[in-house]
């Protein structure tokens, strides 16, 4: 199949969060019958963690088998494991807590208080990835892959005109002096992220309106971050009106 970019537009967040959620629940389905398996990179950030909550509260949550579907991380915050800034607790909260995910399916990033060094600790992850990867790989298949887009286009911990977006060798970087805080931060690489089968970024605001417009448009994704992220098969970028102001109509695909 070849790569697809799409932008589906909703109304309001509200709309967008449950659309997301829809598509979610009947692509993991549909994925689950074909491959008997499927691991899901997951976001932080508002927007995020209203599509986690928009699945939680979903009739057809409980359709899915979610003993076959293991989670990864696109990024994480270097705090502590109890701090309401990790996106690990925020999504076990919206929804990982509430589904029976064995907990060996749950693959989340080190805390700072669980290994104080961040080096060590991207090494640690980039262990886990290599040891649910296929013969050869470095990292497992992910099959959908959720990132969030600030306004300044950085998507999951790699920001613009930093390391981070331009390494291409490692799996995992560890992120200091972050633009965002918290200064210290955890982060899957662009390899890893556009080795996906499908990437579906979500972003509602104004704010973010910018840095879409930006990315569609062609930017350098060493600029604009959010540029660069490709899937294999398919990216989607889910917005609200507010987000889509600089979208050229003839790359905003019908509703879904």
């Amino acid at each position: 199949m070849t790569n697809e970019r799409r932008v589906l537009v909703h109304p309001d967040k509200e709309a967008l969060a449950a659309s997301v959620a829809a598509r979610f629940l009947t692509k993991t389905i549909d994925i689950l019958d074909d491959l008997g398996g499927a691991n899901i990179a997951l976001t932080g950030g508002t927007m995020g963690n209203a599509v986690l909550e928009a699945v939680n509260a979903s009739p057809a949550r409980d359709t899915i088998d979610w003993s076959k579907v293991h989670f990864w991380w696109g990024d994480e915050r270097f705090v502590e494991k109890s701090s309401e800034e990790r996106n690990e607790r925020q999504a076990r909260e919206a929804l990982l807590d509430h589904l029976p995910v064995p907990p060996q399916n749950i693959h989340p990033f080190p805390a700072s208080d669980e290994i104080a060094d961040l080096d060590e600790a991207a090494s640690v992850y980039a262990a886990e990835l290599a040891a649910f990867a296929p013969d050869g790989q470095e990292f497992p298949r992910f099959d959908i892959t959720f990132l969030g887009v600030g306004p300044d286009g950085h998507i999951a911990s790699l920001f613009p005109d930093r390391s981070g977006i331009r390494e291409t060798e490692a799996t995992v970087v560890a992120v200091r002096d972050s633009p965002k805080p918290p200064p210290e931060r955890l982060s899957l690489t662009r390899p890893v992220l556009n080795a996906s089968d499908r990437i579906w970024l979500v972003l509602a605001g104004s704010d973010k309106a910018s840095a879409l417009g930006l990315a569609l448009a062609g930017a350098s994704y060493t600029e604009v971050p959010v540029a660069g992220a490709k899937g294999r098969k398919r990216t989607v970028f889910f917005v609200d009106k507010d987000a889509a102001v600089d979208v050229p109509e003839t790359l905003i695909a019908p509703s879904y």
